[in-house]
């Protein structure tokens, strides 16, 4: 066994799915082929042993083999975006049609608009045509030009879908939902022992897909949340015991929140999911507060959604995608400071921002656009090659090749034991724990 990114895992479950074997020569004139047998470290420190014997474990490296599954002239391929939107949708769309017709020459590659909604015929979503004419400067704008939506759709629903197109490889962009759904779409796929490839490419604006390191928008998404944190520090230095307060992305996940406050030391206090808070006691949250306040005249807050849901009611509601609906935690922050301040007499300013729907449409930065293009193309690498099953990452510094099985065991959240939540806590001076 073999421990790595909070779960354990054996050596064969690294292993990825092949549609069979690869002898047609690839069309590619230039660059370095990848073998089979070029693999990345899961974990680049010693790991575990056993009789004294290290046994690590590796993830498939990803890039363009010399052989490949597919004869391009007969390739059709489609490509679905889900969820919700995140910067560098449009850039990795970009990165797979320019790598399938300039790299692969396929016959046609097809957009599905609207989601996973955009296979069944029931709603009427006409597909795109995609081209290097179409796409070549969508990487300048936020969201997808493909649209999107969330919640389910029928596995027999999609696979007929894609029969019906003729369709051999299939791209699907989303977070962790959607990456079930390809692993049911893998699996319907493999029951009707079709040969269509199914690969994925993992997205999530939180950071919370196990093995992306990080995932793509993620870089985007720190850097326009830092622009809020700033103002809301400039709001607080405007008034006397002025509190700047900013919720942020993460549901289940403190990681935007966590990097952000790591990027501009202007944060004194940090709530996440993973890391329970109080309001009330010496040791709570409002206390805390005061102390910053009579020390230094002003504070600001970043809050990620998830944070605190226990100290409210649940709703009782889910989204399309199944996922429950939060409680209003900022709302329940500004509430509880403003009437705790109140009790003791004690004039505040409080300015609290959201920002988290201008920050996942906007565009790439220039971090998420190489990010992203190589992801694309990696993509189409594997399933040119016939892999299939699997999503394209990032990890260690390599782009690889992991089974869906791995990425959506869990998701991945902070380690609020570990040396990166230390420094973030040594970055905003806050208490270890905000709780009695």
């Amino acid at each position: 066994m073999h421990s790595c990114a909070g779960m354990r895992i054996n050596p064969e479950e690294t292993a990825i799915e092949s549609l069979g074997r690869a002898k047609i020569p690839s069309p590619m004139a230039f660059g370095q082929f990848i073998s089979d047998k070029d693999a990345v470290l899961v974990d680049i420190t010693r790991g575990e042993m056993d009789n004294g014997r290290v046994k690590p474990v590796f993830f498939e490296q990803a890039g363009p083999r010399k052989d490949i599954y597919f004869d391009p002239s007969k390739v059709k391929c489609a490509v679905v975006t889900c969820g919700g939107l995140c910067p560098g949708l449009n850039d990795v769309i970009r990165a797979i049609v320019m790598s399938a017709h300039h790299h692969y020459r396929v016959a046609s590659v097809l957009g599905v608009r609207y989601g996973l909604s955009g296979f069944a015929p029931s709603y009427g979503h006409e597909v795109m045509e995609l081209a290097p004419g179409n796409v070549t400067q969508i990487h300048e704008f936020g969201g997808t030009i493909l649209g999107t939506s969330r919640g389910p759709q029928p596995v027999e629903d999609i696979v007929d879908a894609l029969e019906r197109m003729n369709v051999c490889v299939v791209f699907m962009i989303g977070g962790d939902g959607t990456m079930r759904a390809a692993a049911k779409v893998r699996d319907e796929v493999a029951r009707r022992n079709n040969r269509i490839a199914v690969v994925g490419i993992p997205k999530t604006i939180d950071n919370d897909i196990n093995f992306a390191a990080p995932s793509f928008g993620f870089d985007t998404a720190v850097e326009k949340a830092t622009e809020a944190i700033r103002s809301a520090h400039t709001e607080a230095l405007g008034a006397p015991n002025g509190i700047g307060l900013v919720k942020l992305m993460g549901r289940e996940s403190g990681f935007i929140a966590a990097q952000s406050s790591l990027a501009l030391k202007d944060v004194n206090f940090v709530l996440v999911p993973e890391d329970d808070f109080e309001f009330k006691g010496e040791n709570g949250l409002l206390r805390a507060l005061e102390r910053r306040l009579e020390s230094r005249g002003h504070a600001v807050i970043v809050v990620a959604e998830g944070a605190g849901q226990k100290l409210l009611g649940k709703t009782g509601r889910k989204d399309a995608s199944g996922n429950a609906v939060l409680s209003d935690v900022a709302g329940l922050i500004k509430s509880e400071i403003l009437d705790f301040f109140k009790a003791r007499g004690r004039d505040v300013t409080l300015k609290y921002i959201d920002p988290s729907y201008i920050i996942r449409a906007v565009p790439a930065n220039s971090n998420d656009r190489v990010y992203c293009g190589f992801l694309g193309q990696n993509a189409v690498h594997a399933a040119m090659a016939g892999k299939t099953g699997m999503v394209v990452s990032r990890w260690n510094g390599r782009y690889v090749h992991i089974p869906l099985g791995l990425v959506t065991r869990q998701r991945k959240r902070i380690n609020i034991c570990s040396n990166y939540w230390r420094a973030v806590l040594e970055s905003t001076g806050q208490p270890l724990r905000l709780r009695d």
